[in-house]
Order: structure tokens, then C-alpha cells, then sequence
């Protein structure tokens, strides 16, 4: 079958977004796994034809996709308001960051999107009138009430490819914006965290670890569906009694003390002299009252959000950011402690509930939970 020029550009494009970088020998198998037979000529032509376009070269016969950083432009020119402490911005976080200062960022708590496209507009139109895309579950299952959830057990091989890009490209962004020694705290979940932790160590992260979460989130323990009489006794998966949020580090600037000195961050902050950070924190379900405030599917709760905002600055300075602000509950949890934050948000009807539910979350007097 003859090859088109087209078909050698998606297949080197779609892999080199799934690498930090890769040799030409590299490129040329993982396009002939894709299309067949191709003439190496070809795809040493098109990454010539690309550099130093859409192609960095960073050695000899070594490339990676190049990220576009405009040169001229200024983050002054999304919208922008302030509330408290914190400045939620409307905007795509990836065109934002490719215009944020570098060094600029203490550390980041965000809860991002899996499925890569339930927040879309047309998805979130879908949510909005209650009824199909991605978030359509069926009411009740096996017994129990079921509310909006993100497929993710039905992502596609093509769907994780896809999944690991985004995340290598928001973590070589992000990765530029932050200081030596930030935190970077995403929410997960034991399907996919694993996915992500790859790619943001690709971009240059740290894997430092996990927090788990204690709460049960994604529901799993059912029956096998249309077949739950016939196998009372079997769970399709386990039910999930715990959240994982990855946790990662940008590399230090020297030791630890020399980056705490120059950076003001490069570890946790300690709950008390007497009791460090944990890596597990006991949680509960987002109570009504907060979902009443911020109607967004993803909320998390006060009580565990300000827990790990509070940890996440050492020293208590420095800019704590939120790439996918949604209804603003992490820029809450920093106004409540204290902290100066940035969220960015695209998605308009979320971003002016931010406006509300900010100020009136971080008044809020948490839900108490006992404690480890």
C-alpha cells in the first residue's frame, strides 16, 4: 500500500509525543510498527524538513518535539481577578504556562483531567442537560445510586497514548515554570496514576512517592453488570477504599538546606514540631454543603485540600498554582491557610463559579476527621 507524506508525519508526530526524545532508529521502527514498510529516507526527510520547526534536535540523529514558547507576549493578556490571595485566570493552562516567567511557581495540588476530553465544551454541555457523552452512568447498579463519572475504565490503548502525550508535554511546561525543589501534587486514581508518574518523570520530575487518601472514591465492588443475579459472588474489581495523589519534586538546586535557603521550598512542611507530613490522610466524601457552593464533579473537600496545600510550602512562602482550577476549592483551601496561589481554569461557567465559591469555601469551617 503506498504511503502518503501524511501518514509518516502523524505516525513520527504520535510517537515522539509519547518520548522525552528518541534516535532516528528509534522514529523509523516505531513508524513501520504503525504503517509498514516505509523508506527511511522518508522520515529522515520530513524530521530534516522540521528542524528547527515543529522538531528540536538535541544530538546527532537525536530529536524530540519542540515546544512553541512565544517570545513576546505577556500573561497580562488573559483575564484575570482577584480574590483574596489568590488570582484565578481564564485560560488554557498550557498556553498560560508557555507564557509564565521561568522560576516563577513554589508548587502545584491540581486534580486533572483523565479522560482528556470530559471537559470539553461539548462533554460538559452533555453534563450540564444531564443526559449522554462520556459522564452518562446509568442512575442506579447492583444496588447503588451513581453519580457523574469520567470512564476511565474504558479508555483505549489509543485513549492512553494520548493521556501519557498530554502529560508529557504539561510536565516539560510546567517543568520550566517552577522553581528547583517545588512539589507537585496530582489527584489520581489506581487505573491510571501510573501513566502520569511516567510521564512527568519523562519531562523531569522527581517521583517522590504517593498520598493516599482514605476515602472511598471510585466505587468498583460490583457485580458483573446485567449479570449480577447470576454472579452474586463475584466483584468485577475491587472496591476502592483510597485515592492515590502522586507526588514529584523539580531537582533541587544543591542540598536540601541550599535550596530552602535560595528557593524557599525542596520539602514538606511539618504538621507540628512533633509530627512531620504523612502520606496517608484520613478523608471523607465532599460533604453537601461544599458541593452546594461548588457544583463541580471532581470537588474535593476543605478538611484534605488544606491539609496538603498548607504541607506543600515548606516555609509557608511562595506561590502555590492549580492548573485546572475548576470551581477554585485548592484556591480556597490556600486563602484559608494563608498562602498566595494561581488557578487557571478555561472552562467560563467554571470560572465564574470560581468567582463565588472561593471566598465562601475558604470561610468555610471544615468537616472534622480524626486523625492517624
Amino acid at each position: 500500500m503506498r504511503k502518503s507524506p501524511g501518514d509518516v508525519r502523524d505516525s513520527i508526530l504520535d510517537y515522539l509525543a509519547t518520548m522525552d526524545s528518541a534516535s532516528i532508529t528509534e522514529i523509523y521502527d516505531a513508524v513501520e510498527n504503525r504503517i509498514g514498510d516505509v523508506s527511511p529516507s522518508s522520515v529522515r526527510s520530513w524530521l530534516n524538513l522540521n528542524v528547527p520547526g515543529r522538531i528540536e534536535r538535541l544530538d546527532r540523529g537525536r530529536y524530540r518535539l519542540k515546544l512553541e514558547m512565544p517570545p513576546k507576549t505577556s500573561n497580562s493578556d488573559f483575564e484575570n481577578i482577584a480574590i483574596g490571595k489568590t488570582r484565578m485566570i481564564a485560560a488554557d493552562c498550557f498556553d498560560w504556562l508557555r507564557r509564565r516567567e521561568p522560576n516563577s511557581i513554589h508548587a502545584v495540588v491540581t486534580d486533572p483531567p483523565y479522560g482528556l476530553n470530559e471537559y470539553s465544551v461539548k462533554e460538559q454541555a452533555k453534563l450540564r442537560n444531564g443526559r449522554g457523552g462520556i459522564w452518562r452512568l446509568p442512575p442506579a447498579f447492583d444496588g447503588h445510586r451513581r453519580a457523574p463519572l469520567p470512564r476511565f475504565t474504558i479508555l483505549t490503548h489509543e485513549d492512553r497514548v494520548s493521556l501519557r502525550a498530554f502529560f508529557l508535554e504539561f510536565g516539560r511546561l510546567l517543568r520550566r515554570a517552577t522553581v528547583p525543589g517545588a512539589n507537585v501534587l496530582i489527584a489520581s486514581n489506581p487505573l491510571l496514576g501510573h501513566i502520569v508518574a511516567s510521564a512527568m518523570n519523562e519531562a523531569g520530575f522527581e517521583n517522590r512517592g504517593s498520598i493516599v487518601r482514605l476515602v472511598m472514591t471510585m466505587r468498583g465492588g460490583d457485580r458483573p453488570k446485567n449479570a449480577h443475579e447470576e454472579f452474586s459472588g463475584v466483584s468485577v474489581m475491587p472496591r476502592s477504599m483510597w485515592e492515590p495523589w502522586i507526588v514529584l519534586r523539580a531537582p533541587l538546586d544543591g542540598r536540601v538546606q541550599d535550596n530552602l535557603r535560595r528557593w524557599k521550598t525542596g520539602g514538606f512542611r511539618r504538621v507540628s514540631d512533633d509530627k512531620p507530613f504523612g502520606d496517608v490522610i484520613r478523608s471523607h466524601p465532599t460533604p453537601p454543603k461544599e458541593r452546594k457552593i461548588a457544583a463541580h464533579p471532581s470537588l474535593k473537600p476543605q478538611s484534605f485540600l488544606r491539609q496538603i496545600v498548607r504541607g506543600a510550602l515548606p516555609l509557608g512562602e511562595g506561590i502555590v498554582f492549580d492548573p485546572f482550577a475548576g470551581s477554585g476549592s485548592t484556591l480556597a483551601a490556600a486563602n484559608h491557610v494563608g498562602y498566595a496561589s494561581i488557578g487557571v481554569e478555561r472552562d467560563r461557567n467554571y470560572f465564574e463559579l470560581a468567582r463565588k465559591a472561593i471566598p465562601q469555601l475558604a470561610r468555610l469551617v471544615a468537616e472534622p476527621i480524626d486523625p492517624l
